[in-house]
């Protein structure tokens, strides 16, 4: 039986063997689309567990999680670390046939030598692996780096500061920090925040906003 994950993972002839490996292997990554905050890429954010690093801000997983009958508690409420990602563990076979499945056990191999398959039998011993790992290198800087990442694209609402983009850039991080324009709340006129996501518009954009035309 082919190993899973192994060096021939998802090439399934000769030439996507050849294309991957002589030719996009190592190959930078643009990624032009992505939920990593600039803030936290700025400050160089510390991840000190397992559950920072993954759970904290990934909504794909959220939702896995939540499609399981997790309790929000253990999605994005308060309960413990450590209880979230006994929960995320839970989710994971589940996943199977969904890139999280691939996704999460790419990132255990690759960044943190896991091999075992996340699980709730095995989460208690991953916990521990993945952790110690960070101990000391679990910078959001070094994640960036040693995937290399030659350009990442945040997402970004029109009334966000771009002051830590800037800063980015005025520092010379090795890794280009661009922002991606996602008006999502200017689309939702529905929402009661609506009138009042406008005047963060309007103070944002130095622009009164006094009518439709004014909007548009």
């Amino acid at each position: 039986m082919k190993a899973f994950l192994d060096e021939q993972f998802l090439l399934n002839s000769q030439t996507a063997e050849k294309l991957y490996h002589e030719f996009a292997k190592d190959l930078p990554i643009i990624d032009y689309h992505c939920h990593l905050s600039p803030k936290e890429i700025y400050e160089n954010k510390t991840f000190h567990n397992i559950t920072e690093a993954w759970l904290y801000g990934d909504h794909y997983k959220w939702r896995a999680m939540r499609a399981n009958g997790i309790p929000e508690s253990h999605v994005t409420g308060d309960a413990s670390d450590y209880e979230k990602i006994l929960a995320w563990a839970k989710t994971v076979p589940m996943t199977i046939g969904n890139p999280l499945y691939h996704w999460t056990h790419l990132e255990l191999r690759r960044y943190f030598g896991v091999e075992e398959l996340l699980n709730e039998k095995t989460a208690h011993i991953i916990w521990q692996k993945v952790n110690e790992k960070l101990q000391g290198e679990g910078f959001a800087r070094d994640f960036i780096v040693k995937s290399n990442v030659e350009t990442v694209v945040t997402t970004d609402d029109p009334v966000d500061s771009l002051c830590y983009h800037q800063k980015l850039r005025e520092e010379g991080f090795t890794v280009q920090v661009l922002p991606g324009f996602r008006p999502d709340k200017a689309l939702d006129i529905t929402n009661h925040l609506f009138i009042a996501y406008v005047h963060e518009l309007a103070e944002a954009s130095s622009t009164p906003i006094q009518s439709y035309q004014d909007f548009f």
